[in-house]
């Protein structure tokens, strides 16, 4: 069951896809994940430290509707992949999702052309390269309609592992100002001693994130529970406003005092 089999009433938001990129630890311990500190200029979640990722744009959408039945996905879901897809490239210059002749100086080169061209058709042509969207797997939806904020994304996350992760990456120097890699927990710590900023999603991500093992294991969990659309909701607990999420969607925290929330 994919992340498009939910459909929200009143309001969409904006689609956006964003891709948690797994790589095994030098050390053996705990896997590492990719992050990103976005540019203090980007409207959405300026200055914080997030996944990965961007909006689906027509061209994803284009390229969905000649590719999805090839994954047995509907267009719509296959639009967000191939926006993960083109995101991942385009912000940290991994070849993730395709298949080919891949090696790292055509995935610069191929960076390159994308940045010019704007989609990612015509990349994939250039270079005789296919979508391989086996290679994600969908792991969550989140959308925190507000009707006090007008700009909402309705983002879908996915998994992706890069094995050794013996492959260098570098920031797109528009978006992003830093990338780095670090385990999950290790995210959190940071975030505890000022070192780096987390949304609400981001720091609830970590949290499922930092208990699993393995890329394996967090696989293996986003394939056992369904995806399920969470909206963030304000309730009162003892008299104090927290932001919390569903209890059964495999999240281990699933509240946060208000005051404590970090705005994008």
């Amino acid at each position: 069951m994919t992340s498009d089999s939910t459909r929200d009433s009143g309001p969409q938001g904006i689609p956006a896809a964003t891709i948690i990129i797994f790589r095994n630890a030098p050390d053996g311990d705990a896997p590492e994940v990719l992050m990103t500190v976005r540019s203090r200029n980007m409207t959405f979640a300026g200055g914080m430290a997030v996944f990965p990722g961007g909006r689906v744009d027509p061209a994803d959408y284009a390229l969905a509707e000649q590719t999805a039945a090839e994954f047995g996905l509907t267009p719509d879901e296959a639009a967000h992949q191939i926006a993960a897809v083109r995101e991942t490239l385009e912000e940290t210059g991994l070849a993730l999702g395709l298949a080919g002749a891949i090696t790292a100086e055509r995935a610069a080169a191929a960076r390159e052309m994308l940045n010019e061209a704007g989609a990612l058709a015509p990349v994939l042509t250039a270079f005789g390269w296919r979508l391989d969207l086996g290679q994600i797997t969908p792991f969550a939806r989140w959308f925190p309609k507000n009707e006090n904020i007008t700009r909402v994304y309705d983002t879908r996350f996915y998994l992706a592992n890069l094995g050794t992760g013996a492959v260098d990456v570098s920031i797109d120097h528009a978006e992003n100002t830093h990338l780095f890699w670090t385990t999950a927990q290790g995210a959190l710590d940071a975030a505890e001693r000022g070192e780096i900023k987390l949304i609400f999603p981001t720091r609830r991500n970590l949290e499922r994130l930092a208990l699993f093992a393995s890329f394996e294991e967090a696989r293996a969990q986003a394939k056992a529970i369904p995806v399920r659309t969470i909206m963030p909701q304000v309730v009162d607990q003892d008299g104090k406003p927290w932001l919390t999420i569903l209890a059964d969607a495999g999240y281990p925290v699933t509240g946060e005092l208000l005051e404590n929330v970090a705005r994008g």
